[in-house]
């Protein structure tokens, strides 16, 4: 980060006027902060780097409370990301506390010359920029250049008190916040990640009637954290991932994304317990690892394949096995480049991948950043796997169409299920569910937009389909009918 304190020269560009403001009780101007270090974050919030600096800003924030204005600028990817109501249930989902300002068409983000999410820019209390920064891993400089330029300004006298931060956005009433993934086991259970509460929801469910499940069991508390121990006591943080062990339905395995490892829940014992991460974030797998003591990177969801759990790793772009007899992470697909290459596992380069499943021989996955469904044919090591793109073209290419798969296009899915010849896929941004055929290479919507709001999941049960119908806060349920399918909301009791 360049330092421009001993003579500024660039007056940091000033907020265009008309711009939507969340988060703050009206539009901002740096005029009007001026007296205070101004931290602007760059971001969309599908990014998983973006999601990775939260913590950093969090830290920043809380040693800073009453000198440091951080402000969100919100530079939307995908065009669901532009919506204001969409940019404020991610500021909700990810506890966000400072203002942020919908740059829906990039003028704040040109005017800074960002080129990357996430891009920092840090505002002197004089309005002068003093340098910016790009990527991950830039708390260390951030919070020594803020330090420098308290120790500048008191000295000079510009430093002036900031005013309380707003109150963290309310909580719906309903029993499920933010679910992420779920899974059914012998069609009368359903186990669901309660991200938005960083806990394991456990529901009683019957088939013959599926609009309608109990509570069971909550796994973890409310507030986020890392700690094994009973179902009461054990911690989470914005778990995603959730299967039944297919030889024995009363173990489980989460990803715990937020903490970047894999927990196994045991429902006999009712205890929780880590079996890979060390609640740390790592970067990428290219070898074999034990994986007790190896850092992950956002597991976001895991399938089982001939013993091994595969996972979704989506912050270093692969997908990693883990066997549990060897206890060892093996890398499986993906170079960690971020991008949309077809070939052998170790060179094909994937994209934040967040959904998985398999049809007993191959693994297809959600690509969610290049918007893309993709088949892999694992090996015995990642040379020898195989990754073949089904549907999506690149990063930066996407849509809402039905058709060939050429002609097919996605948003941003991150769910999806393996049906019997079918791929069912939840399209995220574009608030539906979508079949795929592998055989007729085409792609049918099979509920209407906006039905749903962002949903991250879909599994089957024995007639019906359960979606993890995320910013809706609950689970919907998807009946097949000779007229169409039929959608419907899916009442928990407690």
């Amino acid at each position: 980060m360049s330092n421009a304190l001993t003579d500024p020269q660039v007056r940091a560009p000033e907020f265009p006027v008309g711009l939507h403001w969340l988060n703050t009780s009206g539009p901002l101007t740096l005029r009007s902060l001026r007296g205070k270090i101004v931290l602007l974050d760059f971001w969309t919030f599908c990014c998983i780097n973006c999601m990775h600096v939260l913590p950093d800003l969090a830290f920043l924030e809380e040693k800073y409370p009453d000198t440091l204005a951080v402000v969100g600028v919100h530079s939307a990817k995908f065009p669901n990301e532009g919506e204001n109501d969409q940019i404020g249930k991610a500021i909700a989902r990810y506890g966000i506390r400072h203002p942020v300002v919908n740059d829906h068409e990039f003028q704040v983000w040109n005017a800074y010359g960002a080129h990357a999410w996430p891009t920092f820019a840090l505002i002197d209390p004089e309005g002068y920029l003093v340098g910016m920064a790009s990527g991950e891993g830039k708390r260390a400089v951030l919070d020594q250049a803020i330090d420098t330029l308290l120790t500048h300004h008191r000295a000079k006298g510009t430093l002036k008190p900031l005013a309380p931060v707003p109150p963290l956005s309310g909580n719906p009433d309903g029993l499920l916040r933010f679910p992420g993934k779920l899974d059914i086991s012998d069609g009368n259970r359903i186990l669901v990640s309660d991200s938005g509460h960083h806990r394991i929801a456990l529901l009683d469910w019957n088939e013959a009637d599926p609009s309608k499940a109990r509570l069971h069991t909550l796994i973890g508390g409310e507030s986020p954290g890392f700690e094994d121990g009973t179902f009461e006591t054990a911690r989470f943080r914005d778990p995603q991932g959730v299967r039944f062990d297919p030889l024995d339905p009363e173990i489980a395995y989460v990803t715990d994304t937020g903490n970047h490892a894999l927990r196994l829940l045991d429902f006999r014992s009712r205890t929780v317990r880590t079996v890979a991460g060390t609640g740390l974030q790592g970067w990428a797998i290219f070898e074999s690892k034990p994986a007790k003591g190896t850092q992950l990177n956002s597991p976001w969801d895991l399938v089982f394949l001939k013993g091994r759990i595969h996972i979704a790793m989506a912050g270093p772009h692969q997908i990693v096995a883990f066997d549990p007899l060897t206890e060892t992470l093996i890398p499986v697909a993906g170079s960690a480049r971020e991008d949309i290459v077809d070939g052998p596992g170790d060179r094909a380069a994937l994209a934040q991948p967040s959904g998985i499943t398999t049809d007993g021989t191959n693994l297809y996955f959600a690509d969610s950043e290049t918007s893309s469904i993709r088949m892999l044919v694992p090996g015995t090591k990642s040379s020898d796997s195989h990754v073949r793109t089904l549907v999506g073209k690149g990063l930066f290419e996407f849509g809402n169409r039905d058709g060939s798969f050429e002609e097919a296009r996605l948003q941003h899915p991150l769910g999806i299920l393996w049906d019997d010849g079918l791929l069912l896929v939840a399209d995220t941004y574009n608030h539906r569910i979508r079949a795929l055929d592998p055989g007729r290479r085409d792609v049918v919507s099979l509920t209407e937009r906006h039905d749903l709001d962002e949903p991250s999941d879909i599994k089957k049960g024995k007639s019906v389909y359960v979606i993890a119908n995320t910013n809706g806060h609950g689970l919907s349920i998807l009946r097949p009918s000779p007229e169409g399918p039929i959608l419907e909301d899916l009442t928990i009791e407690r």
